[in-house]
């Protein structure tokens, strides 16, 4: 099994990771697609015929394009690629695109899941961030999205926002649930060189919150969706049952897919590869019948590191057999006195054949899966 990941780097805020502002430049999305339906008709052979069980379009957000538009991408997938039956088609979404006027011309594509990036329930703390939506557009468009027959939402939040405090985190955390998405994510806010926030960081205006409040935090992210009933399945990701994201597991379980667009990642289970990030040249390539990007031949060594800085995200862990069945001796004895360390220090635990982080080890994951890298 395989999956397609398509990247649409456009959005509709001024910021710096989007080349074109997409609400007035629509020659450069139509050229961008054109583009991406090229690359996916040049690349079929990538996967070597896999099935298809997953496909997401993220960015960026997709929802900037016309339906014209995400109708082509996904008539090029489905008329070119081996799509399963039931696979998972995950679209990503602004929470205020998602009206019912536009999940209604949504439902005639074959997407059956929607990923929104809601990151907090706290007006205050979303205009920090930056977003355009408010905070009951956010509940709205989880509504919108239910009244439109969507049975498979993600929502992404960010924890450790600047001057939050532990009372918003709950009430965010609390509203999350009430809503009962399938899926939820939640990612420790990261100060990024060159975003406003950095720089706001930088001059003073706002003050990053302290180890032990992230830490608390992510244990009341944890306490409070696991009382609700989901799965902590992966460090930063939780699921009702049988909702986990089919597309995500598949970077953590060593499953090849292909990346189209813009700066687009892909991995055959040999070598990863990524398309330039500039735009106007990516076009120009694919036009030009050649495809701009880098390729890295992967070592027994930078495999085993891939595997566990994947696989010990998750709660199933490092299957034994298959480190065995995939690595040499020596990789995995290497592996099994490293871990032997994180066991003693309560870190990790060996269980049913599995290799995987402890409820102590889940806050303190980095170093743990640091002592395991090969060096």
């Amino acid at each position: 099994m395989a999956g397609i990941y398509i990247h649409i780097p456009f959005c509709k805020q001024r910021c710096r990771y989007c080349a074109f502002y997409s609400s007035t430049l629509y020659n450069i999305r139509e050229a961008y697609v054109d583009a991406l339906c090229k690359e996916l008709l040049m690349r079929k052979e990538y996967i070597a015929g896999e099935p298809v069980g997953t496909i997401y379009l993220g960015g960026g957000t997709p929802s900037t394009l016309t339906m014209e538009q995400l109708k082509r991408i996904c008539d090029t997938i489905y008329n070119n690629y081996p799509v399963t039956d039931a696979p998972e088609v995950t679209i990503e979404c602004n929470p205020d695109d998602l009206t019912p006027e536009f999940l209604e011309q949504l439902r005639s594509l074959p997407f059956n899941r929607i990923s929104m990036g809601i990151q907090s329930f706290n007006d205050a703390q979303l205009k920090r961030l930056g977003r355009r939506h408010t905070a009951e557009a956010a509940r709205q468009a989880v509504a919108n999205a239910r009244a439109s027959g969507y049975n498979n939402i993600s929502i992404d939040l960010m924890f450790a926002l600047p001057g939050s405090s532990r009372a918003e985190w709950q009430e965010t955390l609390d509203t999350a649930i009430a809503l009962q998405p399938e899926h939820l994510s939640a990612y420790n806010l990261m100060y990024e060189e060159g975003t406003p926030l950095y720089r706001n960081l930088t001059e003073g205006k706002v003050t990053e919150l302290s180890e032990e409040e992230n830490l608390e935090q992510f244990s009341m992210l944890i306490n409070s969706m696991k009382a609700a009933g989901y799965r902590h399945y992966e460090i930063s990701n939780f699921a009702l049952p049988d909702r986990e994201s089919r597309h995500n597991s598949s970077y953590w379980n060593d499953t090849p897919y292909i990346g189209c667009g813009a700066s687009a990642h892909s991995y055959n289970g040999t070598s990863r590869q990524w398309n330039i990030a500039d735009i106007k040249e990516y076009i120009k390539g694919v036009e030009n019948g050649t495809l701009n990007f880098e390729v890295e031949h992967l070592t027994e060594e930078e495999r085993y590191n891939d595997a566990i800085l994947t696989r010990l995200r998750t709660a199933d862990g490092l299957p034994l057999a298959w480190m065995r069945e995939k690595f040499s001796d020596r990789v995995n004895t290497y592996m099994l006195h490293a871990a032997k360390k994180e066991i003693a220090l309560g870190n990790l635990k060996e269980m049913n054949g599995h290799l995987s982080l402890t409820e102590k080890g889940i806050f303190i994951s980095d170093a743990v899966i640091r002592e395991l890298i090969y060096v």
